[in-house]
């Protein structure tokens, strides 16, 4: 929670997040399927209770300093509560392994439950999330995330039949300006991750691509500011290494 209210300090637009349900079905909002690196316990997300997933220190002790011990494990509806408008919330659906595979609905539920329709944006790697969220919600907008390294889930990006996404989340080095172009025409917002050099958010952002989802949402706001500053100026002559002439 620290992360998401700083983010927003920074001037973020809103957050993405990553979730998963815990052993008993609750909604959590933690990126890796175990606690292990992020917390001082140990163990699968989805093979520990909420009550138990609580108690585990999740400030990453020793790398971010005394100011933050104690920060928990939050779930995603006390990420709705906490979060005020208009940020935006990218909802990562992670890895559903639970029996019912109920993750999809879980959130969808939460969605509708905190009015949170027109700032709620679902996010995953496994297409049969988004497709169960689409049944539930057809309204609520999706984007089909994929990676260089995964030519399958590229392929399902394209083709996937039972998925109308309103967005492609490719990684960032994917969007090349033809890319982000094509992508446009077909009526597809384009938000790419994890953009965290000032080079490579400048380039995307050239290339025209919706949002930047960064590690640095600080620095992500220094050249958006920077790119905008500068198309709005009036080109001189100078700026283009020619001297101008006058016609006689």
């Amino acid at each position: 929670m620290a992360a998401f209210r700083l983010a927003l300090a920074q001037g973020a637009d809103g957050v993405e997040l990553d979730v998963a349900l815990s052993a008993n079905g609750a909604v959590v909002v933690i990126h890796d399927d175990t606690v292990d690196r992020t917390t001082d316990g140990a163990g699968r997300v989805d093979r520990l209770t909420l009550a138990q997933l609580k108690r585990l220190d999740a400030s990453s002790p020793g790398k971010f300093g005394a100011q933050f011990a104690g920060e928990r494990i939050p779930t995603l509806d006390e990420v709705f509560q906490a979060l005020p408008a208009p940020a935006l919330i990218n909802v990562e659906l992670k890895r559903d392994t639970s029996p019912g595979r109920n993750l999809a609905a879980e959130v969808v539920a939460l969605v509708r439950a905190c009015g949170l329709e027109e700032r709620v944006w679902l996010s995953s790697f496994y297409y049969d999330n988004l497709a169960r969220a689409k049944r539930l919600a057809p309204r609520l907008p999706v984007g089909l995330l994929y990676a260089p390294d995964e030519p399958l889930r590229m392929l399902q990006a394209w083709l996937w039949p039972g998925v109308r996404a309103q967005a492609q989340h490719p990684y960032h080095l994917l969007a090349q300006a033809l890319a982000v172009r094509w992508w446009h025409w077909r009526g597809y917002r384009v938000n790419v991750w994890t953009v965290n050099t000032e080079p490579a958010m400048r380039r995307a952002m050239q290339h025209g691509v919706d949002a930047v989802i960064t590690n640095y949402p600080d620095v992500a706001v220094r050249v958006r500011l920077a790119i905008s500053e500068a198309a709005s100026r009036p080109h001189r002559a100078a700026d283009h290494g020619w001297r101008p002439y006058r016609r006689r």
